[in-house]
Formats: structure tokens, sequence, C-alpha cells
């Protein structure tokens, strides 16, 4: 298929470039009886929720709190959190709280359905290539290689008591998840309290609860990852996850070359194929947010075939020639 270019207005997800005196910024009203918005900095992100109901300023409260808690655990800088503790064990046993044990569960579940593609343990060699730290480079081929030999989520232990256990040298970073986790929880905590029109964006990760007040259905907005600002198309969800991993979200030019965050751990390399960016729609944010990354490492052929052998997700996997590839239950969802 032929790119397409949309003009729709969103009134719900627009990203500004912001600059923030504080981490979380006051409510607004939006609608003259119900409706909050609020916009929070966690997870080195912009998130921007919102909630509409009786029970939307309960609801902002709760996700706040969930959110903050779930960035102090998951950060891979910050000295208090369960994953900064695994990483600097030094090969030890660490006792880590509930969710964190929860999500690298689940990530190792997620690298045995991709065979690799997606695995937490490829840290090394994402600092390696700097991004880590914004000191962005190719490293040298034995540094990658160095970098590659750390890599294997086959060698992280989940240990009972909640302990978690890597090979010492091994990092792990929860970054290719932890946002569709958070916005996951969010929203299991907000059905609890009874909301039942929400929408939350973190940073790239869209989630939904039901349809807008006024009956239709969310306008998630796909991102040209031509110049990773304009929009490519939108898509009308009710109770989605829509996570898109892209080369437009951090990169850096070298000799006339891009250089990509989404590694392959296999070359050491960004993923080198065809693919600017996938998108995956799921009933669940976690597996929306491991499988845009899996699925853009694994490449379009691949991807195909997964989603085949897995007809509850569905994919839009845009071509670096503007061209782009949907799976088939897409169709009713893309505007044109």
């Amino acid at each position: 298929m032929t790119k397409k270019r949309f003009h729709i207005v969103f009134a719900f997800f627009v990203c500004f470039s912001l600059f923030f005196v504080s981490c979380q910024k006051a409510d607004e009203k939006i609608t003259e009886d119900t409706g909050l918005k609020r916009q929070i900095f966690a997870m080195d992100t912009i998130m921007e929720l919102t909630v509409y109901g009786e029970n939307a300023e309960k609801a902002m409260t709760a996700a706040a709190k969930v959110i903050n808690r779930l960035d102090l655990l998951f950060s891979v800088t910050n000295s208090r959190s369960d994953v900064y503790k695994i990483n600097s064990a030094n090969g030890k046993p660490v006792k880590v709280e509930k969710e964190t044990y929860e999500l690298i569960k689940t990530s190792i579940s997620y690298s045995e359905q991709t065979d690799g593609a997606f695995d937490i343990s490829v840290y090394p060699l994402v600092k390696a290539w700097g991004f880590t730290t914004d000191d962005n480079h190719v490293p040298t081929e034995g540094e990658r290689e160095q970098a590659r030999e750390k890599i294997d989520y086959k060698k992280i232990r989940c240990l009972a008591n909640n302990q978690i256990q890597l090979q010492k040298g091994m990092e792990i970073d929860l970054g290719a998840l932890a946002k569709g986790y958070a916005s996951q929880k969010v929203m299991e905590c907000w059905q609890k309290i009874g909301v039942s029109s929400a929408i939350i964006s973190l940073g790239g990760n869209v989630q939904t609860i039901g349809k807008k007040e006024d009956g239709s259905q969310y306008q998630v907005g796909i991102t040209d990852p031509d110049d990773g600002t304009s929009l490519f198309g939108a898509l009308p969800v009710e109770n989605k996850a829509v996570v898109t991993s892209g080369i437009y979200q951090r990169n850096f030019t070298e000799n006339g070359v891009l250089y990509h965050h989404i590694m392959d751990s296999k070359t050491g390399m960004p993923a080198a194929n065809n693919l600017a960016s996938v998108t995956v729609i799921a009933d669940n944010g976690i597996e929306a947010d491991a499988l845009a990354t899996a699925l853009f490492v694994m490449g379009e052929e691949k991807i195909k075939k997964y989603q085949k052998n897995h007809p509850d997700i569905q994919v839009i996997a845009i071509r670096k020639d503007g061209t782009f590839w949907q799976s088939d239950d897409v169709q009713q969802l893309v505007v044109n």
C-alpha cells in the first residue's frame, strides 16, 4: 500500500515541546461537569492522562500513584530502584517488589516467543551505542562483541521469594515494556474505580477505556516516521493499546549514516531491515509494548508469520519508502 496523509483533529492527544518546572501539571477541566486532563513527566517521557466521569479526580490521583511507583521501581539510573539494585548486585540474587518480578518474568516469556528479538538484557549494547547517556557514537566491533557477550535472557533467573539473579556482568533495562506495563496497570486501576471512558498516552504508548463521552471511538494518531512529527494516519479504537516503535524516536547520524536505538542483539547493530516503524494494537498494554519492539527487530516477513499465528494482535508496518503493510483485521481501523 502507498502512504496516505490524514488531516484529523485530535482533541485528546497533541504533544508540544514543554518545559517542566515540576513533574506534574495541575488538572485541566475539559468539560463543564466531568473530564480531567493531566500531564505527568515520568519514565523520561511526557504522559498525558484524560479521564471522564464522576470518578475522574479520584482516578487521576490513583493513576499518579501507580505511575510514580513504577517509575521508581524500573529506573535504570535511580539507586533506589529495583532495576538499579539488580544491575549492581554483581551476580548475587536481589529481592524485588512484586511488580518488578512480574514484569521480568513477563519479559522472558516474550523473549521466548520471539526467539530473542525482545530481550531486556540488551542494555549493555544500548549503552555501548551511547543511547543511555546521549553520548551517541558507533562503537567498535570489539566493543559491540563485548556487549553482546553479556546479553542472554536465558541467564536471567527468577528465584523464589521475588528474587532476581543475573549472571555477573549482565544488566537489564525494562524500558521496552515499562510504559506498556504502566498504562496497563493504570487502566486496571481505573476500571476498579469505575471509570468507563479514558485515554492515556505515555510518550507514544496509547491505551483506552471505552468510548468518548459523545459515543464515538477514540482516535489514535500514528506518527509519520519520515519526519517524526506529522501524522501518517489514525486508528479509531475502543479498549485497546496502541504502541509504535520507530527509527525516528531516538537516533543519531554519523558519517552520513542514520543509526537508531532499536538494537538487534544478534548483530550488535541497530535492526537493519526495510522498516521505519511498527505499530501493534492489542488488548493489553504490556503485550503491545513488547511486541512493537520485537516485531521491528524481526522484520516484515517474520512479522506476517507471527501475526498470522497470533491473530489477537493487529499490526501496521510502515516501510522506509513510505509504503506500508497491515494485517487484514486492521482494514476497518485505518482512517482515510
